[in-house]
């Protein structure tokens, strides 16, 4: 059964997909119109592999960190260098990107319960 297959931590990648994508499209307008996010070296990220890779933040992972960071992780792969335009990376996602939280912060409300299916290792 493709449609409900899960990830290590026991998530429906199908459902995973499209909180992505929704979401996605939800805040791309916050990094493209409002706030311009810059980036820089993105050609490094569509170089390496698809396993193994590690991305250690120097502080604590905000969510808004979290967000950006699905952003240029999904557009570097699909070919967009240092930009976030056209947000048609969005369609296939990564699905295997994962990032450090806290368990007590990801459980407080609808936004964090969100942000933790799509990608938290919470301790």
């Amino acid at each position: 059964m493709g449609l409900f297959k899960r990830n290590p931590f026991g998530h429906i990648l199908f459902i995973k997909k499209w909180l992505i994508r929704i979401f996605g499209a939800m805040t791309h307008r916050r990094y493209r119109g409002f706030n311009q996010l810059h980036i820089d070296g993105s050609e490094i990220i569509a170089s390496l592999p698809d396993t193994n890779v590690l991305f250690i933040s120097n502080h604590q992972t905000y969510f808004a960190d979290v967000v950006a960071m699905f952003h240029v992780f999904n557009a570097s792969l699909s070919g967009r260098v240092d930009s976030i335009k056209n947000i048609g990376y969005l369609w296939n996602p990564k699905l295997n990107i994962y990032y450090v939280a806290a368990k007590e912060t990801m459980q407080e409300g609808l936004l964090p319960r969100i942000l933790s299916y799509v990608g938290a290792i919470t301790v």
